[in-house]
């Protein structure tokens, strides 16, 4: 099993203020653990930047929100790719590049995990890979219901990784993660 670190949409327009309350501040750190846990074991690494079609977008190529933060850029025998959608998979060589090379297990980090994790991750389950989300390594912004209820960050973020718990991936922890690599 050679597991892969896929490391989603970590960009500076994540931290402009108009996306609202974030959850998990703490979660880039947590993110940086798993990149170095996975440099240092030479184990796999798939970095994914956002490439947001709409001009006004904190993620359009445009701004500088597109880059990825700092500590985020991958290095030299890193595959990176650009999504133009919620999805991973959708647009890219993803799936091929995986199936290429063996890769079936995936372990995703990144930014948000109401969107681009939970639709990355379904897809992920809905192949067949055996998925992992890194639950502390993952974060989202507080919302407005369809029916017009305030939901804290927090609550989105519970939400969106109940939902994908033992149904098209297993939450764990960064921890967990880490110790999982070292055997």
């Amino acid at each position: 099993m050679k597991p892969v670190l896929l490391v989603v949409d970590v960009q500076k327009g994540f931290d402009d203020p108009e996306w609202g309350k974030r959850n998990n501040l703490n979660a880039e750190d947590r993110m940086l653990e798993l990149i170095q846990g996975w440099r240092h074991k030479e184990l796999p690494i798939i970095h994914v930047q956002h490439v947001s079609q709409n001009l006004n977008s904190k993620l359009h190529p445009s701004k500088p929100g597109f880059a990825l933060k700092k500590g985020f850029e991958p290095i030299e025998g890193e595959y990176f790719i650009r999504k133009t959608v919620n999805s991973c998979f959708i647009g890219t060589q993803l799936d091929s590049y995986l199936k290429k090379n063996g890769y079936q297990t995936l372990f995703v980090i990144g930014l948000t995990s109401n969107h681009c994790i939970s639709t990355t991750v379904r897809m992920a389950g809905n192949l067949g890979y055996r998925t992992y989300v890194c639950g502390d390594a993952t974060a989202a912004y507080e919302a407005i219901s369809y029916d017009g209820l305030e939901l804290s960050a927090e609550e989105v973020h519970r939400h969106a990784l109940s939902a994908l718990h033992k149904e098209f991936a297993e939450v764990i922890t960064s921890k967990e993660a880490l110790n999982m690599i070292k055997l």
